[in-house]
């Protein structure tokens, strides 16, 4: 299964009116569109009904988490609002996420490869038990959007669709990807776009860890500028 990255807004997401860089190069090619799981949604009402949904959700969020938050949770739900898009595949997220957790555990032995089962693996295990307090929890715990606000504390809550799914926010794991460079590679500006340019779809742990970096780095700060919710896409 394929894991992308979006941001942008959540109507046009859940509209399905956006294209992953697969589906991109097959329509550039000329091949037929694939069948997204939330299918196109061209009809004018029918994306007012969502961003209806999209705004009255935002709205009892802001209250539930009151004070917590640093900010107001707004962002463009136009049409006219901006979308991004890439793909780190899971071999790279699954890469990131476990080099953050065995950056914070130094006394254990990152595993060349990525495991099978991967989010079952030691180190993240100790990174996201109930206490710790992890450098980089808004990468590591199973986050699935993040909003453009900052607030310190994950959380599970029901997402547009009524399904379970944790949150964070831009602006922290922003701080904590760049957190996490500082701590381990030390990685100039520069590096990290080289490091982006293509993908890895084999390799060792750091090397595949390396490119979702780069990839996450570049579009969250495009959601942190253009104030956008960012989501994993799967």
């Amino acid at each position: 299964m394929a894991l992308d990255v979006y941001v942008g807004s959540l109507t046009r997401y859940y509209a399905g009116a956006w294209e992953n860089l697969v589906e991109k190069a097959a329509r550039e090619r000329g091949a037929p569109p694939s069948v997204r799981s939330a299918r196109p949604t061209d009809d004018a009402r029918s994306q007012d009904r969502i961003r209806l949904q999209v705004v009255t959700w935002r709205a009892a969020l802001a209250r539930a988490l009151g004070d917590r938050l640093a900010g107001p949770l707004e962002w463009d739900e136009t049409e006219a609002a901006p979308w991004f898009t890439h793909r780190p595949g899971w071999g790279g997220f699954g890469s990131l996420v476990l080099w953050a957790a065995y950056a914070e555990h130094p006394t254990l032995r990152l595993p060349e490869t990525l495991p099978e089962e991967w989010d079952h693996d030691g180190a993240l295990m100790r990174s996201t038990a109930e206490g710790f307090r992890s450098r980089y929890s808004h990468l590591v715990r199973n986050v699935e959007m993040w909003l453009p606000v900052d607030f310190e504390i994950t959380f599970e809550g029901e997402d547009v669709k009524g399904r379970r799914v944790v949150m964070g926010s831009v602006t922290t794991l922003r701080r904590q990807l760049a957190d996490l460079n500082a701590a381990t590679w030390k990685a100039s500006a520069a590096d990290v776009a080289a490091w982006g340019r293509a993908p890895i779809e084999e390799g060792s742990v750091e090397q595949r860890a390396r490119y979702a970096f780069a990839v996450l780095s570049e579009l969250a700060q495009r959601a942190q500028s253009e104030r956008l919710p960012m989501k994993l896409d799967h």
